[in-house]
C-alpha cells in the first residue's frame, strides 16, 4: 500500500531538506541530533503521562558504570520490570528522546520501565553495547527488592538497534543462565549485520533510513566487520539455536530496509518453538511507529504492543 498521506508529506520534506554531512564526526552529529530532538520530537511524539515518577540509578559494567532512568507508574507493591534500550544505530540516541514512550509504557502496562544508557560507538565499539545491556539487566534484577520490582516478571524491549540489543540480551540470558525474561518486544529490529535479508533488495533509499546510514553505523560499531557481523551478539539471527527464548512481539514496517531482518527473526523463533506475534505496519517507514502525535495508526500500534506486554505479565 502507499505511504500514509501525512507520513508521505513528512518523507518528502525530509528528503528535500536532508543535508547530512557524513564527514562530520559521529560525536558532533550526536550533539546536533540531541538538540534537534529536544526542539522537534514533540511535534511527532505524544507527551508521556506526567503522573509517572522518574528516578535514576547507576549500574556497574566492565570498565565503569552506566546510567539507568527508571519510570514508575502509580501503584503499590512490586511491579513488573521492562528493560528498554533506545535505538540510534549503536552510535546516537539518548534517554531523553524516548522519555515520552517510556512514560507511556510504564503507565499503560503497569510496570517499571528501566531505560538503559548503554555506551555508544565509535568511542565504545562492539561488544560494549550488548554487554552493557546484559549487565544492566542482571544488576536491575539483583536489586529487585530495593527497586520494588517483581523479579519473576521481567521483559526487555527496544527499537531498531535497541531491538537488536534486546534480542541479544535474551540470547545471553539463556546461554549464561541469567535472569528469566518473560517477553521480548522488538520494534523494527536489526538482526543480521551481514545485511543479507530481503528488505535491502526490496526497499529503496528515501524512507528516512538509507543503506549509506546503515553502512556508516556498522562501520563505526564493528571493529572487524567481516568477523563481528557473524557473532550472535551482533546478529542474533545467526545464533546456532533460537530454542528456549522468551515469547516475542516483533514489528516490521513496509517501507523499511530492515523489514526482512524482522521477518527472518520471527520465522527463526517460530521454527524453534518460540511463541511469536509479528505485526507488519503497512504504509509505514522505519521510525514512523513512534510518531504517535502525527499518526493515529502509530497510536493504535503502540496501544496494541503495550496491551501485549501487560498480557505477558499477567501470564
Amino acid at each position: 500500500m502507499p505511504l500514509e498521506p501525512r507520513l508521505a508529506r513528512l518523507v518528502r520534506l525530509a528528503n528535500a531538506t536532508d543535508r547530512t554531512d557524513r564527514a562530520v564526526p559521529i560525536a558532533t552529529r550526536r550533539e546536533q541530533d540531541a538538540r534537534l530532538a529536544r526542539a522537534g520530537w514533540w511535534l511527532l511524539l505524544r507527551a508521556g503521562p506526567r503522573h509517572v515518577t522518574e528516578s535514576e540509578c547507576e549500574v556497574p559494567v566492565d570498565g565503569g558504570v552506566i546510567r539507568v532512568r527508571l519510570y514508575r507508574p502509580a501503584g503499590r507493591g512490586r511491579l513488573p520490570l521492562h528493560v528498554f534500550f533506545h535505538g540510534g544505530g549503536f552510535c546516537v540516541g539518548t534517554l531523553d528522546e524516548r522519555d515520552p514512550r517510556c512514560r507511556t509504557i510504564a503507565a499503560g502496562a503497569g510496570c517499571v520501565v528501566a531505560s538503559v544508557e548503554y555506551r555508544l560507538a565509535p568511542e565504545n565499539r562492539f561488544p560494549t553495547a550488548p554487554e552493557d545491556c546484559y549487565a544492566a539487566l542482571c544488576a536491575l534484577v539483583e536489586r529487585a527488592a530495593d527497586l520494588h520490582v517483581d523479579a519473576t516478571r521481567v521483559s526487555v524491549g527496544g527499537e531498531s538497534a535497541g531491538a537488536n540489543l534486546a534480542a541479544v540480551v535474551c540470547l545471553l540470558a539463556r546461554d549464561r543462565s541469567g535472569p528469566a525474561i518473560c517477553h521480548q518486544w522488538l520494534d523494527v529490529p536489526s538482526t543480521d549485520a551481514t545485511l543479507s535479508q530481503s528488505g535491502f533488495a526490496e526497499v529503496p533509499d528515501g524512507y528516512l533510513l538509507d543503506r549509506a546510514a546503515i553502512d556508516e553505523f556498522l562501520a563505526h560499531y564493528l571493529p572487524d566487520p567481516a568477523t563481528d557481523a557473524l557473532d550472535p551478539r551482533c546478529s542474533p539471527l545467526l545464533a546456532p539455536s533460537h530454542a528456549d527464548l522468551p515469547p516475542a512481539w516483533i514489528m516490521s514496517a513496509e517501507f523499511d530496509q530492515l523489514r526482512g531482518d524482522a521477518t527472518a527473526y520471527a520465522a527463526a523463533l517460530e521454527a524453534a518453538g518460540v511463541a511469536v506475534t509479528h505485526v507488519r505496519l503497512d504504509g509505514h517507514i522505519h521510525p514512523s511507529f513512534a510518531f504517535t502525535r502525527l499518526l493515529e495508526s502509530a497510536r493504535r500500534y503502540e496501544a496494541d504492543a503495550i496491551d501485549a506486554l501487560a498480557a505477558a505479565y499477567a501470564r
